[in-house]
């Protein structure tokens, strides 16, 4: 055998080599293909997860969160006052979150909330196969977990159903799993969760639709509040009650699914009724609104917007909510007492065409603002007799107008039949015919120790202005400016009984007068202050120097700043009704510069005291007792601060304040005030512990009428107030101080009682020396005498040139102001502060 013969033989065919190379290639290719394949989609999904996770928010935030709370306003006896908030939301650690309410979300939303690590493969699946073959183009089935739906809400803030949201949302989740427990991710998702009705988690929701706290529902009710989240408009109670209904039942087995509660508790609470009760009180506590609006702005201006009004603050204030009403309706009585009296009857609201189905037509109307709560709206059905027809909550109702109505209106508009006007039903069955002031007004009253600010009416109604007369508009107080200028005059060793000339005095253009238009000759102070007589108030200023009396008045915090003029003594400057009770309290306590503030003290969220009012310290030296210390500015000596109190005094028993005295046996004190032409009426006094002002007057200074003046106008709204205040306080006297004699004298005019320093003669008029005194006339530079004004437009030119605007710091009640005054050309300033 040859080797040749040992070799295996070579193919015969040619075609062989080349399709084994083809399968080759080809394979090759394949593979190549989905190499690249394979490398281009783990590059595109590096490059997807790069992008999904390149700005997603950190977890970390939530380990620290704090949603935005409502803070709260409370009155001093604690009562919910007021809620701050952009949205309402009340904070509930989960650990007071009841069972059920827990178990019902989960059972609604998250049935495997427990078991998974923030998605649920099962839900999406099962949620993908009912998206594919039973939606049918509808919003695809959602299936996210709880854990989710707190990164969407708490994180992302983004309801746009895209992949890339739901991817995010996905990654989001399974980071919060891993550092957030279970209770902690609930507990987020329970308060942060919007519910419907303006409310932002279950407390929040639980009392918008219930009125009760989560502790107080029942297995239905918390049902009903694990419905909300699948769509809080579609399934409120309010809104849509079959609707809510059918899925609260709807959650109620699947508790029971999951084993939350038994078939027949189940069964028991499907059977309950849906009836949601809305919240009792929506909005301020009532009458508080001017009161809770002040704290608002104080606390934005302290705090900024964002703690101020989501910060959870709890607000403590000092106002009594009985006095707050007791001034409101105080203050409306008389605003409306006034109208009547001088304004009449201005006619009928409008008129219907006809009076056939006249309930229907009233229903349609819009009552007009500033309409007091317990009036209606009324038609005229009748004109002889006046009967008139009104709803009362839907149910229409007839009866008969007062005949003093009647007559009143009869004067100017006489009613006829299809006129609409205002009425308030009375328990006897009739109604008396009512209108809305066009005459403005305002009462503080604080506590004459402390300035705590018991009570504060800023207007008619907040809902037709909310603008603040008791701290934002500036305005004259005419002779309630006159007790500084005569504690000025105690100041300077001045005795009550002392003798200053009433008669005739002019500088230029400036001829002041008395109200009365007469003149006494020789006055001692006290019947001065008592009668409010302007000619020996100006003498008295000009023997002090007007310096000596606007620095007293800036140091009380009557005035921010005051004109060196004459004028100014008889109140021809500018203040607020808070100001004014502020100087007061200085008087009434004892010459002490108090600052009215609103506000105890505020805690925060965790019941740190974040401001605390201050007033007094308590020092406790070493080896020694505790010792308070006053930490209150002095004004004026006790002495002369209790000689103003005594003159005080016969001003409401035997002066120009007697109204306000009416009924009162408590030791009071008090001063009239009315400014030029009418404009503003004023009455301001105190007790030992309190002090009270009221404004009167229109928002567009004008006249109020001849014989107007605070003491018929704003008197007997103080002594209204007053009898309230005084009623809930024990009856004591003004303390004396030492160094203090009593003595009764003949001022002249009346027998009076008067509070003597030591140095001084009871009764005598020591002749004085100087400017202003009684035998001498008023011509020195030193006075201001030289620099009055001729008009009062130059007054106001030279007011609003120096007056600084006010500013807010902490929670006094310094405000921004609006002046009101009315500059009349060429005009004489007349007598300033009238009566």
């Amino acid at each position: 055998m040859t080797r040749n013969s040992l070799r295996p033989e070579r193919p015969t065919s040619s075609v062989h080599k080349p399709v084994f190379r083809r399968y080759r290639t080809f394979l090759a290719l394949v593979l190549g293909l989905i190499s690249f394949c394979c490398v281009g989609t783990l590059l595109v999904g590096l490059g997807f997860y790069s992008h999904l996770t390149s700005d997603l928010p950190s977890v970390e935030a939530l380990q620290h969160y704090n949603p935005p709370v409502v803070s709260r306003l409370y009155t001093s006896d604690d009562q919910l006052m007021a809620e701050l908030a952009y949205e309402r939301r009340i904070y509930v650690p989960i650990t007071a979150v009841p069972d059920k309410v827990k178990r019902a979300f989960i059972a609604a939303e998250d049935q495997n909330f427990y078991n998974h690590k923030g998605i649920d493969p099962m839900a999406i699946a099962r949620a993908a196969l009912t998206d594919v073959f039973a939606r049918h183009g509808k919003r695809p089935l959602g299936a996210s977990t709880i854990t989710q739906q707190v990164a969407k809400v708490m994180l992302l803030n983004n309801n746009n159903l895209t992949l890339t949201r739901k991817a995010r949302e996905a990654l989001l989740a399974m980071r919060i799993e891993e550092a957030l427990s279970k209770e902690r991710i609930l507990e987020i998702y329970l308060n942060g969760i919007y519910l419907g009705a303006g409310a932002y988690g279950v407390e929040a929701a639980a009392q918008s639709y219930f009125n009760k706290s989560l502790d107080q529902l029942d297995d239905a009710e918390a049902a009903m509040l694990g419905a909300l989240p699948k769509s809080p408009t579609k399934y409120n109670p309010f809104l849509h009650p079959d609707t809510a209904l059918w899925r609260r039942n709807w959650v109620l087995d699947r508790m029971h699914e999951t084993g939350v509660i038994s078939a027949s508790a189940a069964e028991a609470a499907k059977q309950e009724p849906l009836i949601p009760q809305k919240r009792r009180r929506s909005g301020p506590l009532p009458t508080t609104e001017w009161f809770s609006e002040e704290v608002r702005r104080q606390l934005i201006t302290q705090y900024g917007s964002d703690q101020a009004l989501q910060g959870g603050l709890d607000v403590h204030t000092s106002l009594d909510p009985y006095l707050q009403q007791v001034s409101t309706h105080a203050l409306q009585n008389g605003l409306m007492a006034y109208d009547r009296r001088y304004s009449g009857w201005r006619g009928a609201i409008q008129h219907l065409d006809t009076i056939k189905d006249w309930s229907a037509q009233l229903n349609k109307l819009t009552p007009p603002r500033g309409m007091l709560t317990e009036w209606r709206l009324a038609v005229v059905l009748t004109q002889a007799p006046v009967t008139v027809g009104w709803n009362e909550y839907k149910t229409p109702k007839t009866a008969s107008l007062r005949a003093a109505d009647i007559t009143w209106s009869r004067r100017a508009h006489p009613l006829r039949p299809g006129d609409v006007i205002l009425i308030e039903p009375a328990a006897d069955g009739s109604v008396a015919l009512k209108q809305i002031p066009q005459v403005q007004g305002a009462t503080v009253t604080i506590d004459a120790h402390s300035g705590r600010v018991l009570a504060l009416v800023g207007g008619w109604s907040f809902k037709q202005s909310q603008f603040n007369r008791a701290t934002q508009a500036l305005r004259q107080p005419g002779s309630s400016f006159k007790p500084l200028v005569y504690l000025a005059a105690m100041e300077k060793g001045i005795s009550p009984s002392e003798t200053f000339k009433d008669s005739p005095i002019s500088f230029g253009d400036w001829h002041p007068k008395n109200y009365e238009h007469n003149n006494w000759g020789p006055t001692t102070l006290h019947d001065a202050l008592r009668e409010s007589r302007n000619l020996v108030t100006i003498r008295v200023a000009a023997y002090l120097g007007m310096a000596a009396v606007g620095d007293l008045a800036v140091k009380a915090g009557m005035v921010d700043s005051m004109p060196p003029y004459l004028p100014a003594a008889l109140g021809a400057v500018e203040t607020t009704v808070l100001k004014e009770a502020s100087a007061y309290a200085a008087i009434a306590n004892g010459g002490h510069v108090v600052k009215p503030t609103l506000v105890d003290y505020i805690q925060s969220p965790q019941g740190n005291i974040l401001w605390r009012r201050e007033g007094f310290s308590l020092n406790a030296p070493e080896g020694g007792l505790p010792q308070l210390t006053d930490q209150r500015p002095v004004l004026a000596s006790p002495q002369s601060a209790y000689q103003i109190v005594t003159m005080m005094r016969d001003v409401i028993k035997r002066g120009t304040g007697f109204r306000a005295g009416i009924g009162i046996t408590q030791p009071i004190g008090g001063k009239t005030g009315t400014s030029q032409d009418f404009r503003d009426a004023w009455f301001a006094g105190f007790s030992p512990d309190i002090v009270t002002v009221v404004w009167a007057g229109f928002d567009t200074p004008r006249s109020l009428g001849r014989n107007e003046t605070g003491s018929r106008v704003s008197a007997p709204i103080w002594n209204t107030i007053m009898k309230a205040a005084l009623s809930k306080l024990p009856q004591r006297e003004f303390p004396a101080p030492e160094g203090i004699t009593l003595a009764r004298y003949n001022t002249g005019r009346i027998v009076a009682v008067d509070a003597f320093k030591n140095d001084q003669t009871p009764g005598a008029s020591v002749p004085l020396h100087g400017f202003g005194a009684g035998t001498q006339s008023l011509t020195a530079s030193d006075t201001g005498a030289d620099m009055i004004p001729d008009s009062e437009e130059d007054m106001e030119i030279y007011s609003n040139n120096n007056a600084a605007p006010s500013s807010s710091s902490g929670y006094d009640t310094s405000n921004s102001t609006v002046s009101h005054s009315d500059s009349s050309s060429n005009s004489d300033i007349g007598v300033g502060g009238l009566y």
